[in-house]
């Protein structure tokens, strides 16, 4: 967002360069290669495969019977978003292709961001007053792929609007004029039409904003779009698109060495554990891809103890709070708080996030968040809404992990990118780190073409990505949930045992279509057909059904995989979570058939994640102040 009204008098430079990047604006989608013949055969493979995919099994016996002779032409390390989007990518082009992740898909970074799928507004800025057609070429290449990943996965993004306010004139003038620009460069990719609402009207949109405060009196709002997601549910979608595609991708596998082929020292795959089993095999592949996010140093590292770090790790804070703080179809977003930082609160899953933190931090499995960066954000909204901002209503708050990169290609080496970075600094393998959700899918096709380099692989086609949707977009619309409410019921066990029927609500259906698309009907028939229509914890349409859904369908092979992944659970409300888990780990243990020890293990495991999630009955409180 811009951040420094005493700039607007340099505006007339962005009248220029709107005139000089008009020739950047990037190509039509409808010029855009339609895929042909690959496009179509990947579409109706996902489509006949009905949302069924491949065993956790079959997937490490196809890892496993890779050899030096016939090996896999890519081996992913990392099932995050980009990890994920690169195994995608490339076994859509025709490549035989394994992923591995230590823990789970979207286990790390890539499910706790902000949710917002964006252009980088705040990055235009920089580009218009210090004239830097980098950064300008950055927001033109995020707004593109904005607008690709809202097309690619329509069930679970959508366009949010974001309320910007102004307390002088001045401040009306300049964000109206900068946020015109964000329209301009959008080009073919706009999502809507930025607009500025009066303070009534803003008040009207946003009941909880103040009008009066610290001296100010609002003058009104800017509002402008961008995207928003389900991050999680979007990265399960991506892992379990590739396995349909063709991909072997195993969660809870770990790298515990690389394979190196004698005479040139070149990678040629990598001993990998099945935390599961125990179980450890080797995977041969031409080319290995470190898509390890945070932990790609520690990859590198596998490789060469001598190679420098690239990541310069930092903290990003998000809060959760009641959704009676923000309505349901508005964000609000402040470009520049009293120390300088962005701040929003954004409705999301029927609850009200807040944040962030920008800070730096040592890289960890399970990062927390510090208490002062909990009550800072407290703070920083507590300034411009007109209720009482209380720490004790912190239904969860967690931290993630932004991997900033260093190019170890560029010249000046301090220079920390906001881009990606894609490099081979050890002959096999490929690095692919930094950059940001919104651009996952470029971030996958720069790495495939990288690693296509590397091994001299031979791919049956081009990139296909930017018009293949994830399991449940194809045929979905905003009205799918009718066909839920319609067609089926949810039948559930009482505390005593008997079974009675249930309406498959609104909300219900609703939430059903959001998180799975076309695929929902598949979990509506669980409900119904197996008595599991019941909801896992009061106040959130989470069912029963869903859980045995995913253990069969999405590779969940844990209670944490559950709370955190497959549902938002754990992240909308901590303590909702852990009274939710025994019923979720019963169900789980019936799929899975676990013992009494491994569900012991499980409960312990779950609650040990739970309370790395600071909500305001896991706060830390010290002479009657947060410690």
């Amino acid at each position: 967002m811009f951040t420094s009204a005493s700039r607007l008098r340099r505006a007339g430079l962005i009248g220029a360069a709107a005139v000089a990047g008009s020739a950047l604006i990037l190509r039509d989608p409808a010029a855009a290669s339609s895929g042909g013949p690959a496009l179509d055969a990947v579409r109706q493979r996902i489509a006949e495969a009905k949302g069924v995919v491949p065993s956790r099994s079959a997937h490490e016996a196809a890892l496993v019977s890779s050899t030096s002779a016939n090996p896999l032409d890519i081996l992913v390390i990392g099932g995050g978003a980009t990890g994920c989007g690169v195994a995608l990518d490339a076994a859509t082009r025709g490549l035989r292709v394994g992923l591995v992740e230590r823990e789970d898909f979207s286990s790390g970074t890539s499910s706790r961001s902000t949710k917002l799928i964006h252009g980088g507004v705040r990055y235009l800025e920089k580009a218009v007053f210090n004239l830097d057609y980098g950064q300008l070429r950055l927001v033109f290449h995020a707004l593109e792929e904005r607008k690709q990943v809202i097309d690619n996965a329509p069930h679970l993004c959508h366009v949010l609007p974001c309320m910007t306010p102004c307390f002088n004139w001045f401040e009306v003038l300049y964000y109206w004029v900068g946020l015109k620009f964000y329209d301009l460069v959008a080009g073919a990719r706009l999502l809507h039409l930025s607009r500025y609402y009066s303070a009534d009207e803003s008040v009207e949109q946003f009941p909880t904003l103040a009008r009066k405060g610290n001296g100010r009196n609002l003058k009104g709002t800017v509002v402008y779009y961008d995207g928003q997601m389900n991050d999680a549910r979007l990265n399960v979608g991506l892992a379990c698109t590739a396995a349909l595609a063709g991909a072997a991708v195993l969660n809870h596998a770990e790298v515990i060495s690389f394979l190196k082929d004698e005479p040139s020292g070149r990678i040629i795959g990598a001993r990998i554990r099945d935390n599961l089993s125990g179980r450890e095999f080797d995977a041969h592949a031409k080319v290995v891809v470190n898509a390890a996010g945070p932990f790609c140093d520690s990859v590198r590292k596998m490789a060469d103890d001598n190679l420098k770090p690239v990541i310069a790790p930092s903290s990003g804070v998000h809060i959760v709070l009641p959704d009676y703080y923000s309505p349901e179809g508005m964000g609000l977003i402040v470009p520049k708080t009293k120390d300088g930082r962005v701040v929003f609160m954004l409705p999301w899953l029927g609850r009200t996030i807040a944040g962030t933190t920008d800070s730096d931090t040592v890289i960890t499995m399970l990062p927390e968040p510090h208490e002062d960066e909990i009550q800072f954000i407290l703070d920083a909204i507590c300034d411009y809404l007109n209720v009482k901002v209380r720490r004790t209503d912190v239904l969860s708050a967690w931290s993630g992990i932004r991997p900033l990169a260093k190019d170890p290609s560029a010249k000046n080496t301090e220079s920390i990118s906001r881009d990606h970075v894609v490099f081979e600094d050890y002959p096999g393998l490929v690095t692919i780190t930094g950059g940001k959700w919104t651009t996952y899918r470029s971030m996958a096709e720069d790495a495939v073409d990288a690693a296509i380099k590397s091994g001299h692989l031979m791919p049956g086609n081009e990139c296909i990505t930017n018009k293949l949707r994830i399991i449940g977009g194809d045929g979905w619309d905003q009205a799918y949930f009718t066909v839920l409410a319609q067609e089926y019921v949810r039948m559930k066990r009482t505390y005593k045992g008997k079974v009675v029927p249930g309406v498959m609500d609104t909300t219900s259906a609703k939430h059903l279509s959001r998180s799975y698309g076309t695929l929902a009907e598949a979990v509506a028939l669980i409900a119904q057909d197996e008595n599991l229509g019941k909801r896992l914890a009061h106040g959130y349409p989470f069912l029963e059904a869903e859980v045995a859904y995913c253990a069969r369908n999405e590779y969940c092979e844990s209670a944490v995989d559950f709370i955190a992944r497959r549902s938002r659970l754990a992240f909308l409300d901590t303590d909702a979570a852990n009274r939710a888990l025994p019923r979720i780990i019963e169900i789980l243990a019936t799929e899975h058939k676990w013992d009494k020890t491994r569900r012991k293990v499980e409960t312990q495991k779950a609650k040990a994640f739970l309370e790395t999630f600071k909500s305001s009955k896991n706060a830390q409180f010290h002479d009657g102040k947060h410690s």
